[in-house]
């Protein structure tokens, strides 16, 4: 099933990315908070990271509350051998594609971005995730490489000019290092809302 008739709106889908980091900023800082003081203990903290790097996502993506400890969900260790199986696939095309000359590595890393939501949100087989995700961006890989590159741009240069307060530059880059990890969220929330919508 492909979304090819689907195109994101770089400003829309920032607009919607910043709305949703916002509203879940509260779980999404607790979360990994609690990430970081369980990332030690093993085969818990692979479920954690799934819950932190998928959950949350496809949570957000759908509206729904997001549990201050939603990483602890047992049900993200069961899918712990799909989740190293298609992180395995994704991050070998993507050195290969880095082989040759960088670029071919940054649009199969674009194409194949929805891979792990659709193997744990979606339940699909790892490399039919994989087909899903390359048909699911086809059209969009470019918008979707211009809405993260935008804003990471204006979060770079806020954090540059954060830093050079005085005294309190320390604290207000922090703060701002904390909303734009959960804007990032909340982007990657909004593409795979708009994208995945008829799947």
């Amino acid at each position: 099933m492909s979304n090819l008739d689907k195109k994101l709106n770089v400003i829309d889908t920032v607009k919607d990315g910043i709305s949703i980091g916002i509203k879940n900023i509260g779980p999404i800082l607790v979360n990994i908070i609690l990430w970081l003081l369980t990332v030690w203990i093993p085969y818990l903290n692979v479920g954690t990271t799934i819950g932190l790097v998928v959950g949350i996502v496809s949570k957000a993506s759908k509206d729904e509350t997001i549990p201050f400890t939603e990483i602890f969900n047992p049900i993200y260790r069961k899918y712990m051998g799909e989740f190293f199986i298609s992180s395995g696939l994704v991050g070998l095309g993507v050195a290969m594609g880095m082989f040759f000359f960088i670029i071919p590595g940054i649009v199969i890393g674009l194409a194949w971005c929805l891979t792990l939501l659709l193997v744990i949100d979606k339940r699909k087989n790892p490399t039919e995730a994989i087909s899903l995700s390359n048909n699911c961006t086809y059209g969009n890989k470019f918008r979707i490489f211009g809405v993260y590159f935008l804003v990471g741009i204006v979060f770079t240069i806020a954090l540059l000019i954060l830093a050079l307060i005085p005294f309190l530059g320390v604290l207000f880059v922090l703060a701002g290092s904390i909303f734009m990890g959960c804007t990032f969220i909340g982007l990657q929330a909004s593409i795979y809302k708009q994208l995945t919508a008829k799947v």
